[in-house]
């Protein structure tokens, strides 16, 4: 579809009130999400096995400095989380940043935005099945149940849990987060006990002399610090599905300013916190990523079970993960699909007003990722992770990058920007954009699996290219038709 065409459908689009364009792929959505379910989504996209299990081996490679990096990463997580806040506020979509990318950069963007995502989820969500089986196979009544059939059991709740109802999806998720933030203040308050208290934990007694006795803050340096950034920015990946669930929440401006303004005190607390507090009771060299960092701390004190409560803790946030992949790709392919960048049966929803179509289809990839499962149980979760991270950054990229086009249409008059803004642009997101572009580029670095990722970039554009030129004459079609329709 011509740049023309596109412009042209978007300026003769139905307006909201104020005068903003509105999206197609918006109509027939409930709006069952409460401020509780929205405000715990944006906990839960904050707060995963990033944190539960990858922080052990990230200190074991960085020592007590992982904690900057945890804090760098949060800072940008949060200017794109806000761009995006500002974004809703203008316009609340279900279609997200796509939709947004439609408005600004014109159907290819969308195209572009969308089918990335896409991508991240469905990978995404084959590395949470993987994990959920690994993770059940923590206990020894499941140790005989094939990886594959865990995996494939776990997708299908997951999946009947969405179709059911977005209040459903909702409450789900606000539990998940229950339980992850529980297990997370009550570690810290062990943590902050045993501080005060100088109980020893694995022979020495905590404090600031474990960091200054083995090396300091950067006890192997700068670079190991600087490296670890790639892995500790996909620890926040999800943090965008706040955009998305404002599309089903009956007061999104009253909503997602709490929500998003909020995220950056809980990325202090919780991941900050975390990790000085595990940095002050033992050295990094005492922590692996074979194991949770927190199940380390509380197994050198005694504590009966912990590896049983982290296991069930670290379920909970993969299950977390898989359910929102599943809710966020339904929204964007239903956008896509309105405009013609997607299959047709991607915009259906049934009674419940639920999108199925786009979920079953990211359900459809899961299920290959069930075979994977059954072909390389050892080497599934590793292979996908990487090919995810790839879809984390051009997401965040493109909304930096939408931020920008919105700002600028703002300044000629063209828009009006909303109260709630994100400070110092074009400053903040070229910083963005610069830092996750050196990100993706520290992925060359890892000789045995970065730089095989890297790689498959070519592949991705070509696929992405030969997508376009074959379903462009449906986009054509799709704006024509929304023409028509409004003249009529």
């Amino acid at each position: 579809m011509s740049k023309d065409a596109v412009d042209t459908a978007q300026a003769a689009r139905p307006a909201l009130a104020g005068g903003t364009p509105a999206d197609a792929g918006d109509a027939g959505y409930s709006k069952d999400l409460k401020a509780r379910h929205v405000n715990m989504i944006a906990i839960g996209g904050a707060i995963g096995t990033g944190l539960f299990l990858g922080a052990g081996g990230r200190l074991h490679t960085a020592g007590p400095a992982l904690a900057l990096a945890y804090l760098v990463c949060g800072i940008f997580a949060f200017f794109v989380v806000r761009a995006l806040g500002e974004l809703v506020l203008y316009r609340p979509s279900s279609g997200s940043f796509v939709s947004y990318a439609r408005e600004f950069l014109g159907e290819k963007g969308a195209y572009v935005a969308g089918w990335m995502y896409f991508l991240n989820w469905s990978t995404t969500g084959i590395a949470d099945i993987t994990a959920i089986a690994l993770y059940t196979h923590y206990w020894s009544l499941f140790t005989d149940i094939p990886q594959w059939t865990l995996a494939l059991i776990a997708l299908a709740v997951v999946l009947v849990v969405n179709l059911i109802s977005v209040k459903i999806f909702g409450e789900m998720e606000f539990w998940f987060a229950i339980i992850k933030v529980t297990t997370l203040v009550a570690f810290m308050c062990v943590g902050i006990f045993l501080l005060a208290t100088r109980h020893e934990v694995g022979g020495r007694a905590p404090g600031p002399g474990v960091i200054s006795d083995n090396g300091g803050a950067f006890p192997h340096g700068l670079m190991p610090v600087v490296l670890v950034m790639q892995g500790v920015i996909f620890a926040y990946a999800a943090l965008e599905l706040v955009g998305v669930a404002a599309g089903e929440t009956a007061e999104p401006e009253k909503v997602v300013p709490r929500a998003v303004n909020s995220i950056m005190w809980r990325v202090g607390l919780f991941y900050v916190g975390s990790v000085v507090l595990l940095a002050l009771l033992l050295p990094g060299s005492a922590y692996s990523g074979d194991e949770s960092p927190f199940v380390t701390v509380l197994s050198k004190i005694g504590v009966p079970a912990a590896g049983d409560v982290m296991n069930l803790v670290v379920l909970t946030a993969a299950m977390s993960s898989l359910n929102s992949g599943l809710y966020s790709t339904g929204r964007i392919l239903r956008s896509m699909a309105m405009a013609g960048s997607a299959p047709k049966f991607t915009a259906r929803m049934n009674r419940s007003q639920v999108p199925y179509g786009g979920i079953l289809l990211t359900c459809a990839v899961c299920v290959l990722g069930v075979g994977l499962n059954y072909l390389m149980p050892s080497q599934a979760f590793e292979i996908v992770l990487n090919v995810a991270s790839l879809g984390v950054i051009s997401t965040w990229v493109i909304i930096m990058v939408c931020h920008l086009a919105f700002v600028r249409r703002a300044r000629a008059g063209l828009l009006t920007r909303p109260t709630f803004r994100l400070p110092g642009s074009p400053v903040t997101e070229l910083t963005t954009i610069a830092f996750l572009l050196a990100c993706l580029g520290m992925m060359a670095n890892d000789p045995e699996v970065g730089r095989k990722t890297l790689l498959l970039i070519p592949a991705i554009a070509a696929m992405l290219i030969t997508g376009w030129y074959a379903i462009r004459h449906r986009s054509t079609k799709a704006g024509n038709r929304e023409l028509s329709d409004l003249g009529e």
